[in-house]
């Protein structure tokens, strides 16, 4: 029997959890879950791309032509533009997400009664995730729209998920981060320091490693969830394969195939495997060719991490007339700001010479996506 999509349009709460709910169990449509702000054009292009029935907002719902099925056991659709910038959507199983949201329970200890906190935005997989682990888990997750330190601090909830600036601002704010069981960081790789000064104040923080097309999540602390497996294959490149992976990318099989290699999953991520765990580099797509020489962005950003005068950083590839394209370091300083030539020394101790930016941008912050990831995109463009 066909299946319907719909667009669901909606602030995160009760109705956006009704609807989820519904798409899991099959008494309802599969949805696409979309902000409820998101600019008419992005809005319109995605739904060209994932061509649902209809679409839902507060209004109500209204139909959609040329509204195509989903599979029968098609349950969310997650929108991702990926590293080009192409509108796309994820297509995930009710089955997969299941699996995701029980093996996480599962590796986080959760207790019977034990609430969720979402402070993520719900169209995108890690907070759609926390709204699962709550239906499965037969809790009402606390939804909060937007991300407050002060609302953050003050939940009852054990178990919260937070990407790095949110953890950062927390800490900044003084909370009292003892107070939930876990706290599973992800969307952005986490920098060693921000991971030990939350945990010197008590902090129960797993990292976690996943995407869109693992239903979020399918490692913590470098340790694969239960029945997925990681593998670092040809070229470094991270592969995953297990029942958390998604069915494909929506009227995109051209796409799906240059994806999957057989039962693996192949992500754009590089990792190396180290005592059991596994480690990600840094990007595929993040790799600076500097006069001939490539270097992985995340290595070096993880090294100018650790500086005393670095708060938060990341590092790009610009272009350049000489090198074809030049390490640049975006920083937000800690106290009084660093020179260019104190961090290439600094990155110059740990890696090879061409790794050492050649620029360094000063900012207040770095920006991000809705997701919490660093805007690379508006990073790899020059200061004007």
């Amino acid at each position: 029997m066909d299946r319907p999509l719909h667009a669901v349009a909606l602030p995160p709460g009760p109705r956006l959890l009704t609807a989820l709910a519904a798409a899991l169990d099959g008494t309802g449509p599969a949805i696409l879950p979309l902000p409820p702000d998101l600019p008419a054009p992005a809005r319109t292009a995605l739904l060209d791309a994932a061509a649902p029935h209809a679409v839902t907002t507060e209004d109500g719902t209204t139909t959609r032509p040329g509204g195509v099925p989903v599979d029968p056991g098609t349950a969310v659709l997650i929108a991702t533009s990926g590293s080009t910038g192409t509108p796309k959507a994820v297509e995930l199983s009710a089955a997969a997400l299941r699996h995701s949201a029980a093996a996480t329970l599962d590796r986080v200890g959760a207790a019977p009664g034990d609430r969720w906190l979402c402070c993520l935005p719900t169209s995108h997989i890690a907070g759609l995730q926390v709204l699962v682990r709550s239906l499965l888990a037969g809790t009402d997750p606390e939804i909060h729209p937007r991300f407050d330190p002060a609302a953050v601090a003050a939940s009852p909830a054990a178990h919260v998920s937070l990407v790095p600036t949110q953890l950062r601002r927390l800490l900044d704010a003084g909370a009292d981060l003892a107070r939930f069981a876990t706290i599973l960081l992800g969307g952005a790789a986490a920098d060693p320091a921000l991971l030990d000064r939350a945990r010197a104040r008590g902090a129960r923080v797993r990292t976690t490693y996943g995407m869109s097309e693992t239903c979020g999540g399918c490692a913590y602390d470098g340790v694969p969830l239960d029945g997925v497996r990681v593998a670092v294959g040809p070229g470094d490149r991270v592969r995953v394969a297990g029942p958390v992976l998604f069915t494909g990318y929506r009227l995109r099989p051209d796409l799906t195939a240059a994806a999957r290699d057989g039962d693996w999953y192949v992500t754009q991520d590089l990792g190396v495997l180290e005592d059991g765990r596994f480690r990600v580099r840094g990007r595929a797509d993040d790799v600076i060719n500097t006069g001939g020489e490539k270097v992985v962005a995340g290595e070096v950003a993880a090294v100018l991490a650790r500086h005393p005068a670095v708060a938060d950083v990341a590092v790009v590839g610009r272009p350049d007339p000489e090198w074809g394209e030049r390490v640049t370091a975006v920083v937000v300083p800690a106290g009084p700001p660093p020179s260019l030539d104190e961090l290439r020394d600094w990155v110059r101790a740990d890696l090879p010479a061409p790794a050492a930016p050649r620029a360094l941008d000063l900012v207040a912050e770095i920006p991000l996506l809705p997701s919490g990831k660093p805007d690379r995109a508006l990073l790899r463009r020059p200061p004007e």
